[in-house]
């Protein structure tokens, strides 16, 4: 009865880590701060997430999660890998002026 007992809490207990594993977070990189999006995204470090925010900066908001490529250092594997990871809701400064490349 006791190794009854101690598989069923070692299987709640593998459920829950496995859900936590499962959860993304997720970034809006029409808002974010360089710090937030180099937390939420693989393979963007604070270099690349800089780069992101100066790109949005100087050109407005992402329009979409493939305009990420026109930041110098961001590929396709990179975006392919986040894109369930990023949002794209404009709002604040970034709202008023739209990237146009």
């Amino acid at each position: 009865m006791k190794s009854l007992l101690m598989i069923a809490k070692t299987l709640m207990l593998s459920l829950l880590l496995t859900g936590i594993a499962w959860a993304q977070e997720t970034v809006n990189i029409n808002t974010a701060e360089a710090a937030e999006i180099a937390q939420a995204l693989t393979n963007i470090g604070p270099a690349k997430a800089q780069a992101i925010v100066e790109y949005r900066e100087a050109n407005g908001a992402f329009r979409s999660v493939e305009q990420l490529a026109m930041v110098k250092g961001i590929g396709l594997v990179t975006i392919e890998k986040n894109r369930d990871r990023i949002v794209l809701a404009a709002s604040g400064k970034a709202a008023g002026k739209v990237a146009q490349r």
